[in-house]
């Protein structure tokens, strides 16, 4: 088979056989070598910058450049400016690849890659997706995303899905009749994987359980499924596995960057040590020992057209104790640091305790297919779901006794049914926001 999906990245100037070639090279380093790696491609690409990005070299000023703790830590904030004004010398928006945040974290902005940068990229994801047989080139994927509705948008993701041999399952519509038609492309094509957003993936499942089928049993070429962009819960992943009858892969990562972390067969959650550096900070810009929460703060180690050093991911994680420089483990992605609910006490909590709480209420009744939890007061909050049955007075009474337990009393809930729930315009559902 023609490798349709290199030839294309190749044919539109991103050069994979050089950057897949230097991918292997990183990956079979010993450790020393390794350490010594990362040392010098964060030297070469502070100092790159510096001389050729008067953007990064205005943020970092009279700061000693020669200590890495004392760069600036790069936030979404600073990026709210015409990519043009960001762009290193030598490169534009002709020359790189160009594209948008999704905005989930609320500060949408346009970014660059070098193209090298994104054939490392592209070449990172090939490389991780082989953990599990899946081949670019050769494997069909079944794939849960939004796409553009105008035109020309639409017609473009369609040819680009063609050449990556993907199959793209809208989103935006998750009825069961539209679910019951997703049903028959599975009956009928031989996908080799899923991959897509968390949340639509495990509606599918619970869909599927409804009707008391599992996925592998009717379409028995399927391999693996990929989840990503939202949280994956202990008990969806349970959920997931044994409605699909596959392994199910926990991603992360981000389109400014790269994969940030990839669960590996052994179930640890890989961090990308080929092409990022990632830090966990505290509030004060300090390394936090592995074990410990903190913000993900990562460099782009290969992107010249645009400095991504020490940039604040706007995520709250935790790495594991056993991490290594070279082989660093995500023990925890807690959530963003945006979707923290400030309550009447003072108290500041994750705004996923509410949707962890009230999940597993919700979810023994089975009614409910998803939800999502809005702080619209210091003291108020709005449920909104979607069900079969509207929830009845002793299912709410057990939803705010156990909020109560868990986060404090005189807090004031409404709860209301919706056919819908508002997705972002690529898909995306935000399961805690806070209005205030």
């Amino acid at each position: 088979m023609i490798p349709i999906f290199d030839l294309t990245l190749q044919i539109n100037g991103f050069p994979m056989k050089e950057a897949k070639a230097e991918l292997r090279k990183i990956v079979a380093f010993s450790e020393k070598e390794h350490a010594h790696f990362i040392e010098n491609k964060k030297q070469e690409i502070v100092a790159f910058h510096l001389q050729n990005n008067p953007f990064y070299k205005e943020l970092v000023g009279s700061k000693n450049s020669k200590n890495w703790n004392d760069l600036p830590v790069l936030n979404k904030q600073n990026l709210q400016k015409p990519l043009s004004e960001r762009l290193s010398k030598g490169y534009s928006t002709k020359n790189s690849y160009i594209n948008k945040t999704s905005g989930s974290s609320g500060d949408p902005f346009i970014f660059a890659k070098d193209k090298y940068c994104h054939a490392m990229t592209w070449a990172s994801n090939i490389y991780r997706f082989g953990w599990y047989g899946i081949d670019f080139n050769s494997s069909y994927q079944a794939r849960f995303y939004g796409i553009p509705m105008d035109f020309i948008g639409n017609k473009k993701e369609r040819f680009k899905d063609l050449l990556s041999r993907r199959f793209r399952f809208s989103i935006f519509d998750l009825s069961d009749d539209v679910l019951e038609g997703f049903l028959k492309h599975f009956r009928t094509k031989k996908f080799d994987y899923i991959n897509g957003y968390t949340s639509s993936i495990v509606l599918f499942a619970k869909f599927l359980q409804k009707k008391n089928i599992i996925l592998s049993a009717i379409c028995p070429t399927l391999k693996v499924c990929m989840v990503t962009s939202e949280m994956l819960f202990e008990d969806d992943k349970i959920l997931l596995e044994k409605q699909f009858g596959v392994p199910i892969v926990n991603e992360y990562g981000a389109s400014e960057l790269d994969l940030i972390a990839f669960q590996n067969p052994n179930g640890e959650w890989r961090v990308n040590s080929e092409t990022l550096f990632v830090e966990i900070l505290d509030d004060n810009n300090q390394v936090v020992p592995h074990g410990i929460s903190g913000r993900i703060v990562i460099t782009s180690l290969f992107n010249k057209a645009h400095p991504f050093i020490r940039y604040d991911t706007g995520d709250i994680g935790i790495l594991d104790e056993k991490s290594t420089l070279q082989k660093p483990i995500l023990q925890k992605l807690i959530g963003r640091t945006n979707d923290v609910a400030i309550l009447p006490s003072g108290k500041k909590s994750p705004g996923l305790t509410f949707y962890y709480v009230t999940k597993s209420f919700i979810e023994d009744d089975g009614n409910v297919k998803e939800f999502i939890i809005k702080q619209t007061k210091i003291d108020s909050f709005e449920i909104e779901y979607v069900s079969e049955t509207e929830l009845n007075l002793a299912q709410i009474q057990k939803i705010k006794k156990a909020i109560e337990l868990y986060l404090e009393p005189g807090l004031n809930f409404k709860f209301t049914r919706k056919e819908v729930l508002e997705r972002s315009n690529r898909g995306k559902l935000k399961q805690f926001k806070s209005m205030l």
